[in-house]
Protein backbone atom coordinates (compact mmCIF):
# COMPACT_ATOMS: atom_id res chain seq x y z
CA UNK A 1 0.00 0.00 0.00
CA UNK A 2 0.99 3.66 -0.81
CA UNK A 3 0.31 5.26 2.31
CA UNK A 4 -0.79 4.43 5.79
CA UNK A 5 -4.01 5.94 5.02
CA UNK A 6 -4.23 3.19 2.49
CA UNK A 7 -3.76 1.02 5.13
CA UNK A 8 -7.11 2.24 6.98
CA UNK A 9 -9.45 1.79 3.28
CA UNK A 10 -7.97 -1.25 2.67
CA UNK A 11 -9.49 -3.04 6.25
CA UNK A 12 -12.87 -1.28 5.28
CA UNK A 13 -13.18 -2.70 1.98
CA UNK A 14 -12.11 -6.25 3.18
CA UNK A 15 -13.14 -6.44 6.57
CA UNK A 16 -16.83 -4.69 6.39
CA UNK A 17 -18.43 -3.68 9.57
CA UNK A 18 -15.71 -4.40 11.96
CA UNK A 19 -15.58 -0.71 13.59
CA UNK A 20 -14.18 -2.17 16.85
CA UNK A 21 -11.26 -3.48 14.07
CA UNK A 22 -11.27 -0.10 12.55
CA UNK A 23 -10.80 1.84 15.56
CA UNK A 24 -7.87 -0.47 17.09
CA UNK A 25 -6.18 0.25 13.53
CA UNK A 26 -6.47 3.53 13.40
CA UNK A 27 -4.97 4.45 16.56
CA UNK A 28 -2.08 2.11 15.81
CA UNK A 29 -1.20 3.43 12.22
CA UNK A 30 -1.50 7.68 13.17
CA UNK A 31 0.95 6.57 15.81
CA UNK A 32 3.39 5.18 14.04
CA UNK A 33 4.11 8.17 11.49
CA UNK A 34 7.20 9.79 13.26
CA UNK A 35 8.42 6.56 13.40
CA UNK A 36 8.12 5.65 9.64
CA UNK A 37 9.08 9.19 8.81
CA UNK A 38 12.58 8.47 11.01
CA UNK A 39 12.91 5.01 10.09
CA UNK A 40 11.68 4.53 6.65
CA UNK A 41 12.50 0.84 6.07
CA UNK A 42 9.66 -0.28 8.54
CA UNK A 43 7.40 1.23 5.58
CA UNK A 44 8.84 -0.52 2.81
CA UNK A 45 8.80 -4.22 4.36
CA UNK A 46 5.62 -3.54 4.56
CA UNK A 47 5.02 -4.34 8.29
CA UNK A 48 1.74 -2.79 9.10
CA UNK A 49 -0.03 -3.99 6.13
CA UNK A 50 1.27 -7.70 7.12
CA UNK A 51 -0.21 -6.97 10.47
CA UNK A 52 -3.73 -5.83 9.58
CA UNK A 53 -3.94 -9.25 8.42
CA UNK A 54 -3.67 -12.11 10.79
CA UNK A 55 -1.36 -15.29 10.26
CA UNK A 56 -5.03 -17.24 10.43
CA UNK A 57 -8.07 -16.69 11.35
CA UNK A 58 -10.63 -19.57 12.72
CA UNK A 59 -14.59 -19.33 12.70
CA UNK A 60 -16.61 -22.40 13.65
CA UNK A 61 -19.93 -23.65 15.27
CA UNK A 62 -20.31 -25.00 18.67
CA UNK A 63 -24.11 -26.98 19.15
CA UNK A 64 -24.65 -28.24 22.69
CA UNK A 65 -27.81 -29.51 24.34
CA UNK A 66 -29.08 -27.02 27.39
CA UNK A 67 -31.10 -28.52 30.04
CA UNK A 68 -34.24 -28.95 28.22
CA UNK A 69 -33.01 -30.69 25.98
CA UNK A 70 -32.69 -28.45 23.18
CA UNK A 71 -29.92 -27.64 20.88
CA UNK A 72 -28.12 -24.39 20.92
CA UNK A 73 -26.04 -22.83 18.32
CA UNK A 74 -23.13 -20.25 19.18
CA UNK A 75 -20.30 -19.58 16.82
CA UNK A 76 -16.68 -19.79 18.00
CA UNK A 77 -13.58 -17.71 16.70
CA UNK A 78 -9.79 -17.32 16.86
CA UNK A 79 -8.15 -15.01 15.69
CA UNK A 80 -4.18 -16.04 15.70
CA UNK A 81 -2.56 -12.62 14.59
CA UNK A 82 1.25 -12.72 15.16
CA UNK A 83 3.50 -15.48 16.32
CA UNK A 84 6.36 -13.58 15.46
CA UNK A 85 7.68 -13.42 19.33
CA UNK A 86 6.59 -16.81 20.47
CA UNK A 87 3.03 -18.52 20.66
CA UNK A 88 -0.40 -17.02 20.30
CA UNK A 89 -1.25 -15.50 23.48
CA UNK A 90 -4.53 -14.53 24.35
CA UNK A 91 -7.96 -14.81 26.13
CA UNK A 92 -11.27 -16.57 25.25
CA UNK A 93 -14.25 -14.04 25.54
CA UNK A 94 -17.74 -15.48 26.21
CA UNK A 95 -20.33 -12.91 26.06
CA UNK A 96 -23.47 -12.23 23.42
CA UNK A 97 -21.49 -9.01 21.76
CA UNK A 98 -18.72 -11.02 20.46
CA UNK A 99 -18.04 -11.18 16.48
CA UNK A 100 -15.16 -11.09 13.68
CA UNK A 101 -14.49 -7.43 14.60
CA UNK A 102 -14.31 -7.59 18.44
CA UNK A 103 -11.69 -10.49 17.93
CA UNK A 104 -9.97 -9.18 15.62
CA UNK A 105 -9.72 -5.65 17.68
CA UNK A 106 -8.59 -7.63 20.41
CA UNK A 107 -6.00 -10.01 18.70
CA UNK A 108 -4.16 -6.98 17.21
CA UNK A 109 -3.92 -4.97 20.56
CA UNK A 110 -3.12 -7.94 22.13
CA UNK A 111 0.11 -8.30 19.67
CA UNK A 112 1.12 -4.64 20.63
CA UNK A 113 0.48 -5.23 24.54
CA UNK A 114 2.59 -8.87 24.77
CA UNK A 115 5.34 -7.26 22.62
CA UNK A 116 5.62 -4.45 25.32
CA UNK A 117 5.82 -7.15 28.18
CA UNK A 118 9.59 -8.42 26.70
CA UNK A 119 8.06 -11.81 27.01
CA UNK A 120 8.35 -14.48 24.47
CA UNK A 121 4.74 -13.89 22.96
CA UNK A 122 2.71 -14.00 20.28
CA UNK A 123 -0.74 -12.45 20.29
CA UNK A 124 -4.25 -14.05 19.61
CA UNK A 125 -7.86 -13.86 21.19
CA UNK A 126 -11.06 -16.19 20.80
CA UNK A 127 -14.25 -16.60 22.25
CA UNK A 128 -18.17 -17.13 21.45
CA UNK A 129 -20.92 -15.31 21.24
CA UNK A 130 -22.27 -17.70 24.23
CA UNK A 131 -23.20 -15.58 27.52
CA UNK A 132 -22.75 -17.96 30.88
CA UNK A 133 -25.04 -15.86 32.68
CA UNK A 134 -28.02 -17.64 33.50
CA UNK A 135 -26.53 -20.88 32.64
CA UNK A 136 -26.68 -23.74 34.53
CA UNK A 137 -23.20 -24.89 35.54
CA UNK A 138 -23.86 -28.25 32.94
CA UNK A 139 -24.91 -26.24 30.44
CA UNK A 140 -21.32 -24.12 30.52
CA UNK A 141 -19.69 -27.38 30.73
CA UNK A 142 -21.70 -28.84 27.88
CA UNK A 143 -21.05 -25.41 25.80
CA UNK A 144 -17.25 -25.68 26.90
CA UNK A 145 -16.69 -29.06 25.87
CA UNK A 146 -18.41 -28.77 22.75
CA UNK A 147 -16.46 -25.48 21.89
CA UNK A 148 -13.01 -27.40 22.68
CA UNK A 149 -14.07 -30.03 19.98
CA UNK A 150 -12.84 -27.70 17.74
CA UNK A 151 -10.42 -24.98 19.19
CA UNK A 152 -8.17 -28.26 20.31
CA UNK A 153 -6.60 -28.99 17.12
CA UNK A 154 -6.03 -25.42 16.82
CA UNK A 155 -3.62 -24.72 20.06
CA UNK A 156 -0.94 -26.08 21.93
CA UNK A 157 1.83 -25.57 24.81
CA UNK A 158 3.55 -24.36 21.76
CA UNK A 159 1.21 -23.32 19.53
CA UNK A 160 -1.41 -20.59 20.86
CA UNK A 161 -2.35 -20.80 24.84
CA UNK A 162 -5.59 -19.01 25.39
CA UNK A 163 -6.79 -17.68 28.62
CA UNK A 164 -9.84 -16.50 30.32
CA UNK A 165 -11.38 -12.67 29.21
CA UNK A 166 -15.22 -11.79 29.85
CA UNK A 167 -17.42 -14.33 30.83
CA UNK A 168 -14.37 -16.88 30.86
CA UNK A 169 -13.35 -17.96 34.50
CA UNK A 170 -11.96 -20.25 36.24
CA UNK A 171 -14.90 -22.57 36.17
CA UNK A 172 -15.14 -22.40 32.44
CA UNK A 173 -10.91 -22.61 32.29
CA UNK A 174 -11.76 -26.08 33.92
CA UNK A 175 -14.09 -27.58 31.60
CA UNK A 176 -12.36 -26.50 28.40
CA UNK A 177 -8.88 -27.19 29.86
CA UNK A 178 -10.60 -31.00 30.82
CA UNK A 179 -11.69 -31.63 27.26
CA UNK A 180 -8.39 -30.09 25.79
CA UNK A 181 -6.30 -32.64 27.77
CA UNK A 182 -9.07 -35.50 26.83
CA UNK A 183 -9.05 -34.48 23.38
CA UNK A 184 -5.14 -34.21 22.93
CA UNK A 185 -4.18 -37.09 24.96
CA UNK A 186 -1.79 -34.58 26.91
CA UNK A 187 -1.33 -32.83 29.92
CA UNK A 188 0.69 -29.42 29.21
CA UNK A 189 0.55 -25.37 29.60
CA UNK A 190 -1.83 -25.13 26.69
CA UNK A 191 -4.22 -23.09 29.30
CA UNK A 192 -3.57 -20.11 31.64
CA UNK A 193 -5.63 -18.95 34.45
CA UNK A 194 -5.44 -22.48 35.73
CA UNK A 195 -7.02 -23.41 39.04
CA UNK A 196 -3.67 -23.78 41.79
CA UNK A 197 -4.82 -27.49 42.38
CA UNK A 198 -3.69 -28.34 38.63
CA UNK A 199 -0.84 -26.05 37.36
CA UNK A 200 -2.39 -22.33 37.91
CA UNK A 201 -0.05 -19.41 39.19
CA UNK A 202 -0.58 -17.45 42.45
CA UNK A 203 -1.11 -13.90 41.49
CA UNK A 204 -2.79 -14.97 37.97
CA UNK A 205 -6.12 -14.14 39.44
CA UNK A 206 -4.78 -10.27 40.64
CA UNK A 207 -2.61 -9.58 38.10
CA UNK A 208 -4.26 -7.36 35.40
CA UNK A 209 -5.73 -5.36 38.10
CA UNK A 210 -2.56 -5.01 40.01
CA UNK A 211 -0.35 -4.47 37.00
CA UNK A 212 -2.49 -1.84 36.13
CA UNK A 213 -2.10 0.03 39.55
CA UNK A 214 1.46 -0.64 39.43
CA UNK A 215 1.76 1.20 36.30
CA UNK A 216 -0.03 3.98 37.32
CA UNK A 217 2.27 4.44 40.22
CA UNK A 218 5.06 4.45 37.65
CA UNK A 219 3.14 7.39 35.40
CA UNK A 220 2.94 9.16 38.82
CA UNK A 221 5.66 9.01 40.68
CA UNK A 222 8.26 10.04 37.31
CA UNK A 223 5.78 13.46 37.58
CA UNK A 224 6.10 13.94 41.59
CA UNK A 225 2.90 12.65 42.43
CA UNK A 226 1.35 9.54 44.34
CA UNK A 227 -2.18 7.63 44.70
CA UNK A 228 -1.91 7.98 48.50
CA UNK A 229 -5.33 9.56 50.27
CA UNK A 230 -6.38 9.78 46.31
CA UNK A 231 -10.29 9.46 45.36
CA UNK A 232 -10.11 6.91 42.77
CA UNK A 233 -13.24 5.29 40.34
CA UNK A 234 -13.02 2.14 38.94
CA UNK A 235 -15.66 0.86 35.92
CA UNK A 236 -16.59 -2.99 36.18
CA UNK A 237 -16.90 -5.14 38.84
CA UNK A 238 -15.09 -8.05 37.44
CA UNK A 239 -11.50 -9.45 37.71
CA UNK A 240 -9.90 -6.38 36.95
CA UNK A 241 -11.92 -4.10 38.64
CA UNK A 242 -11.89 -6.18 41.87
CA UNK A 243 -8.20 -6.36 42.39
CA UNK A 244 -7.56 -3.21 40.81
CA UNK A 245 -9.58 -1.73 43.56
CA UNK A 246 -7.40 -4.29 45.92
CA UNK A 247 -4.58 -2.72 45.06
CA UNK A 248 -5.16 0.59 45.23
CA UNK A 249 -5.99 -0.37 48.90
CA UNK A 250 -2.88 -1.20 49.00
CA UNK A 251 -1.27 1.95 47.79
CA UNK A 252 -3.44 3.90 50.24
CA UNK A 253 -5.97 5.01 47.79
CA UNK A 254 -9.63 5.54 48.41
CA UNK A 255 -11.71 4.00 45.65
CA UNK A 256 -15.53 5.13 45.83
CA UNK A 257 -17.19 4.29 42.96
CA UNK A 258 -17.37 0.64 40.38
CA UNK A 259 -20.21 -0.51 38.20
CA UNK A 260 -21.59 -3.62 36.08
CA UNK A 261 -23.65 -3.95 33.61
CA UNK A 262 -26.79 -2.77 35.37
CA UNK A 263 -25.58 0.04 37.25
CA UNK A 264 -22.96 1.90 39.44
CA UNK A 265 -22.01 2.13 43.33
CA UNK A 266 -20.63 5.13 45.06
CA UNK A 267 -19.72 4.55 48.18
CA UNK A 268 -17.51 7.66 50.21
CA UNK A 269 -16.24 6.22 52.54
CA UNK A 270 -14.57 3.85 50.25
CA UNK A 271 -15.76 0.62 48.50
CA UNK A 272 -15.75 -2.15 50.77
CA UNK A 273 -13.79 -4.62 49.25
CA UNK A 274 -14.88 -7.70 50.95
CA UNK A 275 -18.44 -7.27 50.42
CA UNK A 276 -17.94 -6.71 46.86
CA UNK A 277 -15.92 -9.77 46.16
CA UNK A 278 -18.50 -11.78 48.30
CA UNK A 279 -21.38 -10.08 45.74
CA UNK A 280 -19.32 -10.86 42.52
CA UNK A 281 -17.02 -13.99 43.21
CA UNK A 282 -19.30 -16.05 45.65
CA UNK A 283 -23.09 -14.63 44.83
CA UNK A 284 -22.89 -13.70 41.46
CA UNK A 285 -25.10 -10.69 42.56
CA UNK A 286 -25.57 -7.37 40.44
CA UNK A 287 -24.33 -4.77 42.99
CA UNK A 288 -27.64 -2.85 43.53
CA UNK A 289 -27.41 -5.82 46.28
CA UNK A 290 -24.45 -3.94 47.62
CA UNK A 291 -26.65 -1.03 49.02
CA UNK A 292 -28.59 -3.85 51.47
CA UNK A 293 -25.51 -4.04 53.49
CA UNK A 294 -23.92 -0.34 53.09
CA UNK A 295 -27.17 2.03 53.75
CA UNK A 296 -24.60 4.95 52.90
CA UNK A 297 -23.59 3.69 49.82
CA UNK A 298 -25.59 4.99 46.39
CA UNK A 299 -26.63 3.08 43.66
CA UNK A 300 -27.28 4.56 40.59
CA UNK A 301 -29.21 2.49 37.89
CA UNK A 302 -28.34 2.46 34.36
CA UNK A 303 -32.03 4.05 33.27
CA UNK A 304 -30.97 6.65 34.75
CA UNK A 305 -27.85 7.60 33.18
CA UNK A 306 -27.93 10.72 30.89
CA UNK A 307 -27.93 9.02 27.33
CA UNK A 308 -25.06 7.92 25.89
CA UNK A 309 -23.08 8.88 28.84
CA UNK A 310 -21.20 6.03 31.72
CA UNK A 311 -22.29 7.60 34.95
CA UNK A 312 -19.16 6.55 36.66
CA UNK A 313 -17.12 9.10 34.98
CA UNK A 314 -19.43 12.48 36.29
CA UNK A 315 -18.01 11.01 40.16
CA UNK A 316 -15.17 13.94 40.92
CA UNK A 317 -11.38 12.04 41.65
CA UNK A 318 -8.38 12.40 40.78
CA UNK A 319 -7.64 8.88 39.07
CA UNK A 320 -10.04 6.76 37.01
CA UNK A 321 -9.30 3.28 35.91
CA UNK A 322 -11.85 2.31 33.24
CA UNK A 323 -12.04 -1.68 33.26
CA UNK A 324 -15.30 -2.70 32.26
CA UNK A 325 -15.23 -3.22 28.46
CA UNK A 326 -14.27 -1.28 24.72
CA UNK A 327 -15.76 2.10 24.27
CA UNK A 328 -17.09 2.90 27.78
CA UNK A 329 -15.35 6.18 27.84
CA UNK A 330 -16.08 8.73 25.12
CA UNK A 331 -15.58 12.72 24.53
CA UNK A 332 -18.07 14.10 26.76
CA UNK A 333 -16.91 11.73 29.58
CA UNK A 334 -13.26 12.35 29.39
CA UNK A 335 -14.50 16.46 29.11
CA UNK A 336 -16.24 15.71 32.22
CA UNK A 337 -13.28 13.49 34.01
CA UNK A 338 -10.79 16.73 33.29
CA UNK A 339 -13.18 19.21 35.00
CA UNK A 340 -13.92 17.23 38.19
CA UNK A 341 -10.09 17.29 38.85
CA UNK A 342 -9.10 14.50 37.60
CA UNK A 343 -5.58 13.91 36.93
CA UNK A 344 -4.75 10.28 35.99
CA UNK A 345 -6.62 7.85 33.33
CA UNK A 346 -5.05 4.06 33.21
CA UNK A 347 -6.79 1.67 31.37
CA UNK A 348 -7.75 -1.76 32.46
CA UNK A 349 -9.98 -2.66 29.81
CA UNK A 350 -8.91 -3.30 26.17
CA UNK A 351 -9.33 -0.26 24.32
CA UNK A 352 -11.98 1.20 26.60
CA UNK A 353 -11.42 5.01 25.71
CA UNK A 354 -13.17 6.19 22.24
CA UNK A 355 -10.35 7.46 19.71
CA UNK A 356 -11.82 11.26 20.71
CA UNK A 357 -11.32 10.97 24.19
CA UNK A 358 -8.00 9.03 24.02
CA UNK A 359 -6.55 11.94 22.02
CA UNK A 360 -8.42 14.59 24.70
CA UNK A 361 -6.60 12.86 27.74
CA UNK A 362 -3.25 13.35 25.14
CA UNK A 363 -4.02 16.67 24.65
CA UNK A 364 -4.53 17.69 27.82
CA UNK A 365 -1.56 16.16 29.06
CA UNK A 366 -2.39 13.84 32.16
CA UNK A 367 -1.20 10.75 33.40
CA UNK A 368 -3.26 8.64 30.43
CA UNK A 369 -1.94 5.05 30.01
CA UNK A 370 -3.76 3.37 27.12
CA UNK A 371 -5.20 -0.28 27.92
CA UNK A 372 -2.04 -2.13 25.80
CA UNK A 373 0.61 -0.74 27.84
CA UNK A 374 -1.89 -0.59 31.47
CA UNK A 375 -3.34 -3.61 31.38
CA UNK A 376 -0.49 -6.22 30.18
CA UNK A 377 0.02 -7.46 33.73
CA UNK A 378 -2.49 -10.10 33.31
CA UNK A 379 -0.61 -11.69 29.81
CA UNK A 380 2.57 -11.09 32.04
CA UNK A 381 1.78 -13.46 35.02
CA UNK A 382 0.04 -15.88 31.88
CA UNK A 383 3.87 -15.88 30.76
CA UNK A 384 4.81 -16.25 34.38
CA UNK A 385 2.31 -19.25 34.29
CA UNK A 386 3.49 -20.95 31.49
CA UNK A 387 7.41 -20.95 32.70
CA UNK A 388 5.99 -22.80 36.28
CA UNK A 389 4.50 -25.27 33.83
CA UNK A 390 7.13 -25.90 31.80
CA UNK A 391 9.60 -26.68 34.28
CA UNK A 392 7.24 -27.52 36.75
CA UNK A 393 7.96 -25.48 39.50
CA UNK A 394 4.97 -23.19 41.49
CA UNK A 395 6.52 -20.02 42.68
CA UNK A 396 5.27 -17.91 45.91
CA UNK A 397 2.55 -15.64 45.76
CA UNK A 398 5.36 -12.70 46.60
CA UNK A 399 7.50 -13.81 43.76
CA UNK A 400 4.83 -13.89 40.91
CA UNK A 401 4.00 -10.21 42.44
CA UNK A 402 7.61 -9.04 42.37
CA UNK A 403 8.12 -10.45 39.00
CA UNK A 404 4.73 -8.58 38.30
CA UNK A 405 5.95 -5.43 39.43
CA UNK A 406 9.06 -5.38 37.81
CA UNK A 407 7.50 -6.35 34.27
CA UNK A 408 5.23 -2.93 34.64
CA UNK A 409 8.12 -0.78 35.43
CA UNK A 410 9.75 -2.42 32.25
CA UNK A 411 6.48 -1.31 30.20
CA UNK A 412 6.69 1.99 31.64
CA UNK A 413 10.10 2.45 30.73
CA UNK A 414 9.67 1.34 27.20
CA UNK A 415 6.62 3.45 26.44
CA UNK A 416 8.30 6.30 28.44
CA UNK A 417 11.28 6.62 27.00
CA UNK A 418 10.34 5.92 23.32
CA UNK A 419 7.77 8.78 24.08
CA UNK A 420 10.79 10.94 24.85
CA UNK A 421 12.57 9.51 21.83
CA UNK A 422 9.66 11.18 19.32
CA UNK A 423 9.89 13.99 21.24
CA UNK A 424 6.53 13.74 23.37
CA UNK A 425 7.23 12.49 26.38
CA UNK A 426 4.26 12.84 27.97
CA UNK A 427 2.37 10.47 24.87
CA UNK A 428 1.90 7.61 26.29
CA UNK A 429 -0.39 5.84 23.39
CA UNK A 430 2.56 6.95 20.67
CA UNK A 431 4.74 5.86 22.95
CA UNK A 432 3.34 2.39 23.86
CA UNK A 433 2.35 2.16 20.05
CA UNK A 434 5.77 2.49 18.62
CA UNK A 435 7.99 0.58 21.56
CA UNK A 436 5.33 -2.37 20.81
CA UNK A 437 5.56 -2.30 17.03
CA UNK A 438 8.91 -1.88 17.00
CA UNK A 439 9.88 -4.97 18.94
CA UNK A 440 7.45 -7.01 16.54
CA UNK A 441 8.65 -5.38 13.20
CA UNK A 442 12.72 -5.51 14.01
CA UNK A 443 11.72 -9.40 14.77
CA UNK A 444 9.40 -9.43 11.78
CA UNK A 445 12.25 -8.32 9.44
CA UNK A 446 14.75 -11.11 10.72
CA UNK A 447 12.36 -13.61 10.11
CA UNK A 448 12.02 -12.92 6.24
CA UNK A 449 8.56 -12.47 4.30
CA UNK A 450 6.21 -15.46 5.83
Amino acid sequence: MANLDGILEYIKRTSPGQEEFYQAVEEVVHSLKPLFDKYPHYKQHKIIDRLVEPERQIMFRVTWLDDKGEIQVNKGFRVQCSSTLGPYKGGLRFHPTVNTGIIKFLAFEQTFKNALTGLQIGGGKGGSDFDPKGKSDREIMAFCQAFMYELTRHIGANTDVPAGDIGVGAREIGYMFGMYKKLANRYDGTFTGKSLKWGGSLARTEATGYGCVYFAKNMLEDRGETLKGKRCVVSGSGNVAIYTIEKLYHMGAIPIACSDSKGMILDEEGIDLDLLKELKENQRARLSEYIKYRKDAKYTPIDEYREGRNEIWSVPCFAAFPSATQNELNLEDAKELIRNGCKCVCEGANMPSKNKAMNYFVEQKIAYAPGKAANAGGVATSQLEMAQNASMVNWTFEEVDSKLEQIMFGIFQRVSNTAKEFGEPTNFVLGANIAGFRRVADAMIEQGVI
